[in-house]
Formats: C-alpha cells, structure tokens, sequence
C-alpha cells in the first residue's frame, strides 16, 4: 500500500484503532502509513474511556495537527515562544483530552506489555480449547498471519455453513455469556452505500461477516469461564 501511495503521489491513514502493542514485521501498526490512529475507547486494550491519539510519521504533517488540535489556532507555537501572538490559521476543534483523562491513560500506558501478556495468555487458552471444535469442522479459529505480532484484543470464530448464527448467539446469551458479531461490512452499511464503492460482488466478505462469533474477553475473565463459554459454544454449534 505504502508503495502505490509513493507512486501517485497519496497520503495514507492507518487505521490503527484496537492495534497497540501490535506489529507487523518488527514495525508498529500505527507507524506505516504516513498518519496513524490509536483509539483508547473503553473497549479497546489500553483504555482512557474515550479519546484516540494521532501518529504523525511525516514531520511534514506536524505543524497543521498541532493547529487542527488547538482549535485552528497557533497557540502552542505562541507558548513555544515562536510567534508574539496567536491567531486563527485553519479548521480545527478542541481536542485536547482533560488532566483526569490523561492521568487514567498514562496509568494504562505503563502497564501495556502487562496487559497485553494478559490477553495473550487469555487468547491462547480459548485457542487450545477450541481445537477440537475445529477439527470436527464446527469453527475455524483465527489465523495469524507471518510477520504479524498481536495483542490479543479479541478471540472470534468463523461458524461452518451450515451453522445459523443467529441460533447460536441465542444460545449464548440464554447461557449469560455476551457474544457478538462484529460489524457491518463498510460497502454494505448505510454510510458506504451512499459514499462507498467496490470491485466486483464482495461475496467472501459477505460469507465471512456472517459467520462470524466474537467471544467474551477481558483482562478478568477466568479460566473456568472460558472453559464455561467453549462448552456451551460446542453444545449450541453441535446442536443446530
């Protein structure tokens, strides 16, 4: 991607949101493209309950974030003591995350490998007891491709074709267990219908939406309860 942007001349933004703590081939995820997007909403890893931060890998982009940050003004650069006023220079809105916020976030920051550790021990474990469920055919469990180092921030299943999702989410739930589906595909949802477009009929993505399970996780869970989730996930799969 990065090299076709080189070739014609385009700006790329990572969208890095649930992807702390996570590489690919040794390089951060958020640090590719020339823009990168964290997100620390509280169902991310590394939570402040809202808010994000921007990755800015071009030095070249600095100066105008810093402005669109303080509210399309040039006021860091008049507290840098750079320019003897500020003013208005551009579009911009008030971004900037509160002390209380910044506090919860910086706490979390120093404890990321810890809870990334955390998760990987959780995601391995759901991996393990649904190994057999996949070599029956039920679920395929996630793949991780080379190169890529992650951060556990979510375990999901792919049902088999001939599973009805919607039976075994109901299933789920009737157990207490909250599992979700994931989201909309972009070109089919309400906002890419109207700004969207796609190559051909988008029928692998379409499969795969429909399949698939997001499992319960976080940094709480127990191993009983992941034993708890598999076996009624394996008695709702088998069932249907």
């Amino acid at each position: 991607i990065m090299a076709i942007a080189k070739r014609h001349g385009l700006l790329v933004i990572e969208d890095a949101a649930q992807a702390v703590m996570s590489t690919y081939k040794g390089k951060a995820l958020g640090s590719i493209g020339h823009l990168g997007c964290y997100s620390f909403h509280e169902t991310k890893n590394v939570i402040s309950g809202e808010g994000g931060a921007l990755l800015i890998n071009d030095e070249k982009l600095i100066g105008r974030a810093e402005i669109i940050r303080e509210k399309g003004t040039d006021r860091s650069r008049f507290f840098r003591g750079q320019v003897d006023k500020y003013t208005w220079c551009d579009l911009g809105s008030s971004f900037l995350p509160g002390e209380i916020t910044a506090a919860f976030l910086y706490a979390q920051l120093e404890e990321a490998q810890k809870i990334t550790n955390m998760r990987l021990e959780l995601w391995q474990k759901y991996h393990e007891l649904l190994a057999p469920l996949e070599e029956e055919g039920f679920v395929r469990r996630p793949l991780i491709g080379e190169g890529c180092e992650q951060n556990a921030h979510m375990y999901y299943v792919h049902l088999g074709s001939a599973i009805n999702r919607n039976k075994v989410l109901a299933e789920l739930r009737e157990n207490e267990i909250f599992a979700v589906f994931h989201y909309v595909p972009l070109h089919s949802s309400e906002a890419g219908l109207k700004f969207g477009r796609s190559a051909g009929d988008m029928k692998y993505t379409d499969a795969l939406s429909a399949s698939l399970v997001r499992l319960p996780m976080w940094l709480g869970l127990a191993y009983q309860q992941q034993e708890r989730v598999v076996d009624v996930l394996n008695k709702a799969v088998s069932s249907i």
